[in-house]
């Protein structure tokens, strides 16, 4: 391994990686502080209505809120940091040398890369193994400790249990697990050959189970038609559960990659309209990352020619186009979840917008 490094990078590349990722880990400690301090500003009050202890808080809330923002916002934290130490060595004057020495820049480029790869790595193994988990730490604290008038229920549920049933609730009630006007249909192909209707459904947490109280049971074989009353409870073991009747922010965020593909299989069985959604956020768990190469490109593009007036003007510009990306990337989520483009092409959307830009201006680059 020495002897492959020793050949393929030299104490300038070093230099520029030591730089690089000592920049990037500097601006990520300070965005770090930034993001705690503003989150606490705004949470004081729900922190000390819920009476949620410090260790809860600490080890909980924000073990799952620093590593969600700080996923969030990388591509911007990268780029600041290749603009901050590639513009200061242009206005020193360091990079001309390097040009100058017969370097192309291609090869000016190659500690770049090997530091972005880095950063990719991490980043790739956090958003599918890490981020999940420290997302279900904050997503649990959320819902135990922060609450609002908003209704948390859906209503009007219409979900597919399996290939031949059916099920409708009108509304469901979040605190006693219990949904109302409930509909079961049972079918063979096209023909309905089931249907139970009742008053209301509820879930038994301790046996895993649903209840169903006062229903009627239809059955149809043909022309031949039995419809029988229950006035008695009935203990059902049925495929679905209280959290699919739930509105929750950030759901499928805090999902592990292994729950999400399962539930992306029985979305695509119940079109509860939730697919979309669930597909859009395990693409963009792997392709997200990927940001880190383009963003770097643009970055050192924009900051190794000398301008006058410092490092200012690159800093400003590559602030702005960074919030450009990551406003790309929202609107593409919407588009994907709202609009109906294909989830696979919707995370590669931003990609491949910044990833021209940044072959345009890599062109341009001084050589």
């Amino acid at each position: 391994m020495k002897a492959f490094l020793d050949k393929y990078l030299k104490v300038i590349d070093w230099y520029i990686i030591k730089k690089y990722l000592g920049t990037f880990a500097f601006t990520l400690g300070i965005f770090t502080v930034i993001t705690v301090v503003f989150d606490i500003a705004e949470h004081i009050d729900n922190f000390l209505k819920s009476g949620a202890s410090i260790k809860e808080i600490a080890f909980q809330y924000y073990a799952g809120f620093i590593p969600f923002y700080l996923n969030l916002l990388e591509p911007l934290i990268n780029f600041i940091a290749i603009i901050l130490f590639t513009a200061k060595m242009a206005n020193q004057t360091e990079i001309v040398p390097i040009l100058c020495s017969k370097a192309s820049f291609s090869r000016f480029l190659r500690p770049y890369i090997v530091s972005a790869t880095l950063i990719f790595i991490i980043s790739l193994v956090a958003n599918i193994f890490i981020i999940p988990y420290t997302n279900r730490l904050k997503v649990d604290f959320e819902n135990a400790h922060f609450t609002d008038n908003s209704d948390p229920a859906k209503s009007e549920v219409h979900m597919q249990l399996d290939k031949h049933t059916f099920v409708y609730v009108r509304s469901f009630d979040p605190a006693t697990k219990t949904g109302f006007d409930f509909i079961m249909e049972k079918f063979t192909g096209d023909l309905m050959t089931e249907k139970m209707v009742a008053q209301n459904i509820g879930f038994d947490s301790l046996k895993k189970r649903w209840t169903i109280k006062t229903y009627t049971d239809r059955h149809i074989n043909g022309l031949k038609e039995t419809m029988v009353w229950h006035g008695v409870s009935k203990d059902t073991v049925l495929d679905m559960k209280p959290e699919d009747f739930e509105i929750r922010d950030n759901a499928y965020s805090a999902m592990s990659m292994s729950v999400l593909n399962k539930n992306i299989e029985k979305a695509k069985i119940r079109g509860t309209g939730e697919l979309t959604d669930m597909q859009y956020e395990k693409f963009n768990r792997f392709v997200y990352p990927l940001s880190t190469y383009i963003l770097m490109i643009i970055g050192v593009s924009m900051s190794s020619r000398k301008v006058r007036g410092g490092i200012g003007l690159p800093l400003g510009l590559g602030i702005l186009l960074c919030f450009a990306y990551i406003v790309v990337e929202r609107f593409a989520l919407v588009f994907s979840t709202k609009g109906g483009a294909p989830p696979l092409i919707s995370v590669f959307v931003p990609n491949i917008i910044f990833g021209i830009f940044g072959y345009y201006l890599l062109l341009k680059a001084p050589k």
